[in-house]
């Protein structure tokens, strides 16, 4: 996928995320700055069954867009769900989770985009 795609995935990524009432949606553009992805996308739930809620959601309809992850990971723990889209990086934390990885603290650099 290219850039511009990403940023259309991530974008309607984010939509999604948001219809499910997800809280603190942002990106982080890591362009230049990681090797191993261009953008994360983080959102956050408040509970291990709305974060499953809001994973769901981005998984199914990005899969009827015809967008399919290349891992996933957490789905059935509920607590930190991390959909890999190789240039995008979508990752569904529990509040507290969030709040002990602080991914916006370590990738401080990334230059940031609220939604």
């Amino acid at each position: 996928m290219t850039a511009p795609e990403a940023v259309s995935v991530l974008e309607r990524a984010a939509d999604l995320a948001l219809k499910s009432k997800a809280q603190d949606v942002i990106s982080l553009d890591l362009q230049g700055i990681s090797s191993a992805t261009d953008f994360f996308l983080l959102a956050t739930g408040t509970s291990d069954v709305h974060v499953k809620a809001i994973a769901d959601q981005i998984l199914d309809e990005l899969r009827e867009d015809g967008v399919r992850p290349n891992h996933v990971e957490g789905l059935q723990g509920g607590q930190w769900v991390l959909l890999d889209y190789i240039d995008l990086v979508i990752h569904v934390f529990h509040y507290t989770k969030r709040q002990l990885y602080q991914l916006e603290e370590l990738w401080g650099d990334a230059k940031r985009r609220e939604f």
